[in-house]
């Protein structure tokens, strides 16, 4: 059975307070409140699962504390509907610069409140995770437009280990330049096996898709492609 626990700032003191004396902690698994301020302290996680959905917690001290955890591997952060904006996610942005030994991310980051800058701080980051064989995106639900979306791609650029992407961008407010970015970058990934790329709901009309499926043609590995591009303008 799984259970949804929604808990705020209060309730979640108690838990960061003991998670700040695990500087042993190899794994963690939570699903009830904002513990970045104690990550930094545990330096020696290496794999790690925050599930923080539908809450109204701070999550600002998250990027700082994952700055610390430098021999994380594996990461899984689900901070849907959160009123997470664009501050909270460069500061995440910043934190994951420093965890260059992922090789396994999935940030799910629905129904928030991030644009262009957040994202863009976001990309910044993931640029610095060289070593990142699969990774998970879900940003569908937020303002990102065509800035964010492109500084996004010139951070998924450096990526050029990646095997299999998951990138849900739907229901933003992306258009063709943006799009158009994003396939330029994509090209970069030169091991890219799997993609699943969701751009419904957006602004993109017959130019941004022409020149995406002209960008995904160069990508000569991919085996397996999911390209959802419905409900725009084309």
């Amino acid at each position: 059975m799984q259970m949804q626990i929604g808990i705020g700032a209060v309730g979640a003191s108690g838990l960061v307070s003991g998670l700040a004396n695990c500087t042993n902690l190899s794994n963690l698994g939570n699903q009830i409140g904002d513990i970045g301020s104690a990550l930094g302290n545990c330096t020696n996680l290496s794999n790690l699962e925050l599930s923080l959905y539908g809450n109204q917690i701070d999550v600002s001290g998250l990027g700082s504390g994952l700055a610390n955890c430098t021999n994380l591997s594996n990461l899984e952060l689900r901070l849907s509907g959160n009123q997470i904006g664009d501050i909270d996610v460069s500061g995440l942005g910043s934190g994951l610069a420093n965890c260059t030994n992922l090789s396994n991310l999935s940030l799910i980051l629905s129904r928030n409140q991030i644009g262009d800058i957040g994202v863009s701080g976001l990309g910044s980051g993931l640029a610095n995770c060289t070593h990142l064989s699969n990774l998970s995106l879900i940003l569908n639900g937020n303002q990102i437009g065509d800035i964010g979306v492109s500084g996004l791609g010139s951070g998924l650029a450096n990526c050029t280990h990646l095997s299999n992407l998951i990138l849900f961008l739907d229901s933003n407010q992306i258009g063709d330049i943006g799009v158009l970015g994003l396939g330029s970058a994509l090209v970069n990934c030169t091991n890219l096996s799997n993609l699943v790329l969701d751009l419904k709901s957006n602004q993109i009309s017959t130019v941004g898709a022409s020149g995406l499926r002209s960008a995904l043609a160069k990508c000569t590995n991919l085996s397996s492609l999911k390209l959802y591009i419905e409900e725009n303008e084309i």
